[in-house]
């Protein structure tokens, strides 16, 4: 099972600004991930906004602008899954390389929700859904408030000795 050695969080979302991107495709699974990231920002005291996009590949240029627009982070949620062509490798490659840039380039955490799998039962069973063994919705949101906590951590830490130069 894929979530095994996954923290267990509880994270303290108060004073975040969350946007979660999400896709329309897959809209059972999708929503599935995405009721998990609302109970868990729910938990948190975290406040999102939804924003909904057609599918995953189109979740980076909304994640970016997102990000650039003073969220504190960005949950992007989708599912693709394995099909008898290499559209999957594609999309799969284009959204994670687009995803990480876009938290390289605007320094704003974005987790990646998006499921990866070979046939719909492997998305239901991480969907969060009753009988689901895995909530990656949840997990997306943990970590974007736990990685936004530990950036504010970075940006408070004292300055490195004035003398050292690499």
């Amino acid at each position: 099972m894929s979530g095994v050695g996954a923290p267990e969080a509880s994270v303290d979302g108060r004073g975040m600004r969350i946007a979660v991107v999400a896709a329309t495709w897959h809209d059972r699974v999708v929503n599935g991930l995405l009721e998990g990231a609302v109970g868990a920002a729910s938990q948190s005291g975290a406040e999102i906004e939804i924003y909904r996009v057609p599918g995953s590949f189109e979740l980076s240029v909304v994640a970016r602008r997102a990000a650039e627009s003073g969220f504190d982070a960005v949950v992007a949620l989708g599912v693709i899954i394995r099909g008898g062509t290499p559209h999957f490798e594609y999309v799969s490659a284009g959204v994670t390389q687009g995803l990480s840039q876009v938290a390289v380039l605007t320094g704003v955490p974005v987790t990646f929700g998006i499921l990866t799998c070979d046939d719909e039962e492997q998305a239901l069973d991480r969907a969060g859904l009753p009988g689901s063994r895995e909530d990656k919705g949840r997990e997306a949101m943990q970590a974007a408030i736990a990685t936004t906590r530990t950036l504010a951590e970075v940006g408070s830490a004292r300055k490195p000795y004035a003398g050292f130069s690499p």
